[in-house]
């Protein structure tokens, strides 16, 4: 498999520099490209409370210069396309795209749209950042990469390999399936059952746990499931609902420690991604005459809180 030396992460977040620090650390070549640029000295303190410090070339989106290899998309998913048509002018045609939003909404439109091939790529890892400089590997998961129209271009599949190899032997665990549409689906459906309760209560993960949030994360897992189960979209173990509380609590365990995106962006007073999150689910529980009470309470909440003008993004 051909090497991808040279990765650009646009949106280097809490995720973005979790990726950007992992693939320098195992020798890539990263840059990091935001709103402003970063320190170029990061640290990455590992699940196991190891020190990663690495140098990497940090700019802003105006400002960046030359070719990639890759391009890693990892803004928030109501960024995706914005930071994709201020980059795509500056790219060979043909230039790689990797999609890590969470949701299901940005993906098919990007897929359509950049001049290269597409990948999707859904993760557990957990991960927040403390300071412009130091990004916390809170806890281990698995990244699932694929495309959402593999028989469309046979060298894509490749690409997912080529890829998955690097972010493993960054340790990044991570493989190529071939149903990346409904794994996106499922990942969405974690996200509902952590995120936006998490946020609500501002706790960390783990905190799931808790006698008092327990009957909460279950009830909003049986919403999901009912919704799924709609929609044709099994859980990876089982069916139905045990299959989703199996997934979901297995999540909960192995980010325990984690700070969740939609955490951090209440905390910073940022928007969040509920309705990349929370919409596709809402809207399917419509089309399907299905009720979903605590799922449509969260999104009420998350909605208010930007109409009260919390959370300006910045």
């Amino acid at each position: 498999m051909t090497p991808l030396p040279h990765h650009w992460i646009i949106g280097p977040g809490a995720l973005g520099r979790l990726i950007g620090l992992r693939l320098a650390t195992s020798g890539s070549r990263v840059t990091l490209a935001g709103r402003r640029p970063l320190p170029e000295r990061q640290t990455l303190i590992t699940p196991e409370g190891t020190r990663l410090d690495a140098t990497l070339f940090t700019t802003t989106l105006a400002n960046l210069a030359g070719t990639p290899d890759v391009v890693h998309l990892t803004t928030k998913a109501y960024g995706a396309e914005g930071a994709h048509a201020a980059l795509a002018p500056r790219l060979p045609a043909g230039t790689p795209l990797v999609l890590w939003q969470n949701g299901f909404g940005c993906q098919p439109r990007l897929t359509a749209r950049h001049d290269g091939p597409v990948l999707c790529a859904t993760t557990t890892e957990g991960a927040f950042v403390e300071g412009d400089d130091r990004v916390v590997h809170a806890g281990h998961g698995e990244t699932l990469i694929g495309d959402l129209s593999p028989s469309s271009n046979a060298a894509h599949g490749e690409l997912a390999r080529t890829l998955a190899s690097a972010l493993t032997q960054a340790g990044l665990p991570a493989r190529t399936v071939d149903d990346i549409r409904r794994r996106l689906w499922q990942k969405l459906a974690v996200n509902a059952a952590i995120n936006p309760l998490v946020a609500r209560f501002r706790i960390l993960n783990g905190e799931l746990r808790a006698p008092r949030y327990r009957p909460l994360v279950e009830s909003l897992i049986a919403e999901v499931a009912a919704i799924l189960a709609a929609e044709g979209i099994d859980p990876p173990e089982g069916q139905g609902a045990p299959g989703w509380q199996a997934l979901v609590w297995r999540v909960i365990e192995g980010t325990a420690g984690n700070r969740a995106s939609m955490l951090q962006d209440v905390l910073a007073a940022r928007p969040t991604e509920h309705e990349a999150i929370l919409g596709p689910l809402l809207d399917a529980a419509d089309a399907h005459g299905l009720q979903a009470p605590g799922l449509a309470e969260l999104a009420a909440w998350l909605r208010q809180r930007e109409l009260a003008g919390i959370g300006n993004c910045c």
